[in-house]
């Protein structure tokens, strides 16, 4: 049966934060039954504040062969990293 039964990707956000998580995946018909069964299987204990579901089929990824291209241009970019700012005694540990 859970080959026809659509794959949902279960993101919650947990009491303690404001990002949700991916925390694993449920087979369901639809999104309301997704949410029961993410709410079941992922929030037993509570810990959750609110939850997401997202067919698997519906999420793009980038191609792990095209890591170089997609991620390595930022490393040239200096002016993205802080490591020539003064920073003030003041300031403290940052």
């Amino acid at each position: 049966m859970t080959a026809q039964t659509p794959l949902w990707e279960v993101f919650i956000r947990p009491r303690n934060g404001l990002a949700h998580r991916h925390c694993g995946s449920v087979h369901a018909a639809d999104e309301v039954l997704a949410l029961q069964a993410a709410r079941d299987v992922y929030t037993r204990r509570g810990e959750g504040t609110s939850i997401w579901v997202v067919r698997s089929d519906a999420i793009t990824a980038s191609d792990p062969l095209h890591k170089d291209e997609n991620f390595e241009p930022t490393a040239s970019k200096i002016y993205r990293h802080p490591t020539f700012y003064e920073i003030p005694e003041e300031v403290g540990n940052m």
